[in-house]
C-alpha cells in the first residue's frame, strides 16, 4: 500500500460495490421478466440462455462492482494484481460453467427437436459439457501464467494410456455415438432385441441404454451389446403399425356375412377407441379349413406399439357380441373319445396255442 486509506477511498469503493449489487439485482429482475417471454415462444433454446444468463450477469455484475471497489482502494501492485487475477479466475470460472450449460441445453434441445420425443440422448450432452469444461480449465491456467503445453503433451500420452485400459467403456461411448447418429433408434422409440428384452428407449449415455419395459421396469443394456445385437423398432421408418387377430367361425356360416359384419365391427374400433388408427382399411382375410372352424385373420390399425392391446381388447369384446346378435357361431373344438371295455383275460390252462403239434408222436 503507497499510501494510507482515506474515506474518500472507502467511499468510492463502497459506491463501486453497491452500484455492483445493485446492477445485479436489476439485471436478475429483468432476465427474470424476459425468462417469461420466452416460456411462450415456440422454441426451447431461448429459454435454456436466458436460464444461464441469469445465473452468471447478475454475479458478473456484482463482481466488476468489487473490482471497481479494489481499483479505488490504493493497494500496491502485487496486491492489486493478486486481487484482479483471483476475479478474472472468478470470472472465467463462471462463465465456463454457463457457457457449459448453455451449449448443453442447447445440444440437449436439437437431440429432443429431431428425435421428436420427451427424453433426450445424453450422450452428446456430456461430451459437450466435458469439452467445454476442459477447455475453461485451461483458459484458467493460462491466466495465472502457467503454460499449458507440457500439460497437453502429458495428457496425449497418458490419454494412449488411459485409452488401453479402458477399452469397454471407450468401446460403449462410441457403440452410443454410432446408435445415435445413424439414427438406427432415438429415445422414444419402441425397440425388441433378440434376447427378448423390449421396451421404450429412454436415454443413450456414454456407457448404456436405458429401456423401459410396458411394467415400468428399467433395463440396462450397454451400448456395445445394443450396437452388436439383431434389433426390431416398431416406431421406424413409421409409428403405426398393423396386427393380427385371429378369428373362427362354423362351416354352417355365410362367410360373405361373417366378413360384412367384422369389417364393421373393425371400423368402429379404428373410430371409437382410443389408439386405434381411423385411416386404416380393414381387411378380413380366410385362410384356414380347420377341424372345427374355419379361421380367418382380421389386420387392425394401432397409432404405437403399446395401443394394441387396448384394441384387441375392445375388438374381442365387439366381435362376439356383434357375432351373437347376428346368430354367427364360434365353435369350440369337438372331440369324440370311445371308450373300449377290455376283454377278460383265459386262463393259462383254458389258452389254446394254434398249431401245436404232438412231438411224442415223432420221436423214434
Amino acid at each position: 500500500m503507497n499510501r494510507a486509506v482515506t474515506l474518500h477511498d472507502l467511499i468510492v469503493a463502497g459506491a463501486a460495490l453497491a452500484a455492483g449489487i445493485v446492477a445485479g439485482l436489476l439485471l436478475r429482475v429483468a432476465l427474470r421478466w424476459l425468462g417469461k417471454h420466452a416460456l411462450r415462444t415456440r422454441w426451447s433454446g431461448d429459454d435454456v440462455i436466458v436460464d444461464a444468463l441469469r445465473a452468471v450477469v447478475p454475479w458478473a455484475a456484482v463482481a466488476g462492482g468489487l473490482a471497481a471497489a479494489t481499483a479505488a482502494l490504493p493497494f500496491t501492485e502485487t496486491v492489486g494484481h493478486t486481487v484482479d487475477q483471483v476475479l478474472m479466475v472468478l470470472l472465467i470460472l463462471v462463465a465456463t460453467l454457463t457457457a457449459a450449460r448453455v451449449i448443453t441445453g442447447l445440444v440437449r434441445s436439437l437431440a429432443q427437436s429431431r428425435s421428436g420425443v420427451a427424453g433426450s440422448a445424453t450422450i452428446f450432452a456430456n461430451i459437450t459439457r466435458i469439452i467445454v469444461l476442459a477447455m475453461g480449465f485451461l483458459v484458467v491456467l493460462q491466466t495465472l501464467g502457467i503454460s499449458i503445453a507440457p500439460l497437453l503433451t502429458a495428457l496425449g500420452v497418458g490419454g494412449l494410456a488411459v485409452a488401453l485400459a479402458l477399452q469397454d467403456t471407450l468401446a460403449n461411448l462410441f457403440a452410443g455415438v454410432h446408435i445415435l447418429a445413424s439414427k438406427t433408434v432415438q429415445p422414444g422409440d419402441y425397440i425388441r432385441l433378440s434376447s427378448g428384452e423390449e421396451g421404450y428407449i429412454v436415454d443413450v449415455n456414454w456407457r448404456n441404454t436405458v429401456v423401459r419395459q410396458l411394467s415400468n421396469n428399467l433395463v440396462i443394456i450397454s451400448n456395445a451389446q445394443l450396437s452388436g445385437t439383431n434389433m426390431t423398432n416398431f416406431t421406424r421408418p413409421e409409428q403405426k403399425l398393423t396386427i393380427l387377430v385371429q378369428v373362427g367361425v362354423g362351416y354352417d356360416s355365410d362367410l360373405d356375412h361373417v366378413e360384412r359384419v367384422t369389417t364393421e365391427v373393425v371400423e368402429s374400433v379404428m373410430k371409437d377407441v382410443n389408439g386405434g388408427d381411423p385411416d386404416h382399411e380393414p381387411a378380413v382375410r380366410f385362410h384356414t379349413f380347420g377341424d372345427s372352424r374355419i379361421g380367418f385373420t382380421v389386420i387392425l390399425g394401432v397409432g404405437e406399439f403399446s395401443d394394441q392391446y387396448r384394441i384387441k381388447h375392445e375388438f374381442i369384446k365387439r366381435l362376439h357380441r356383434r357375432y351373437r346378435d347376428e346368430g354367427i357361431r364360434i365353435p369350440s373344438p369337438a372331440r369324440t373319445v370311445a371308450l373300449q371295455k377290455p376283454e377278460e383275460t383265459q386262463k393259462p390252462e383254458e389258452m389254446v396255442i394254434p398249431h401245436q403239434r404232438d412231438l411224442s408222436e415223432t420221436a423214434p
